[in-house]
């Protein structure tokens, strides 16, 4: 009998830290990220925030680190200014404006390398999002700019999502009136999406 008590209480125990330890994930990302023309709490990390807890019981605290018209140019700044609260993982989701605006990737791919290496120094997990750009910027360019993603994602051995819109983009019922950014249905997908790729980091 006082065998199995124990036994039970090493269970519940292990049950309640399971339970209460709270991993921080940064959502690093622009417009895409940020929730332009939905709700905060309707945006994909939010959603995400709430499938941990549905799914698997989680506790997870996200921080939306998104804003509109982000590049990778600006967003270290903002990267140091979340890592104050030290998050666990950093998902990185930059880099759509930079190819909307035509820049240079070699600058692009620098700035992302530079957010990479701020997040390791601080013993953060990173998780890499790609993006892909319409045909008309050309094909040189379009492939320059999916094969950025993949060179960071082999130098640093990333886990990589390869597309951050995956079965939104394009989809006329999924986005806004824009056709760039996702409404509320959108962002149920990207949730779903991303929920996928990270659940087993949580």
């Amino acid at each position: 009998m006082k065998k199995t008590l124990i036994i039970l209480f090493i269970l519940t125990l292990q049950v309640v830290f399971a339970n209460t330890s709270t991993k921080t994930i940064l959502f690093l990302g622009d417009s895409l990220t940020e929730g332009l023309g939905v709700s905060k709490d309707k945006a994909y990390p939010s959603l995400i925030e709430k499938l941990a807890k549905e799914k698997l019981n989680k506790n997870i605290k996200a921080i939306n680190g998104g804003v509109s018209g982000s590049t990778t140019n600006d967003a270290l700044s903002r990267l140091k200014w979340y890592l104050k609260r030290k998050p666990d993982i950093v998902f990185i989701a930059l880099g759509a404006n930079d190819g909307l605006r035509g820049l240079n990737l070699t600058q692009s791919q620098q700035n992302l390398e530079e957010i990479i290496n701020y997040t390791l120094k601080a013993n953060a997990k990173v998780l890499l999002a790609g993006m892909l750009i319409p045909p008309n910027y050309g094909p040189a360019y379009s492939k320059e700019f999916q094969d950025m993603y993949l060179k960071l994602k082999k130098k640093y051995n990333l886990k990589f999502m390869p597309f951050l819109l995956k079965d939104v983009a394009g989809v006329q019922k999924l986005n806004q009136a824009d056709g760039i950014h996702p409404n509320a249905q959108g962002h149920k997908i990207i949730a779903k999406e991303v929920f996928k790729f990270l659940k087993e980091q949580l």
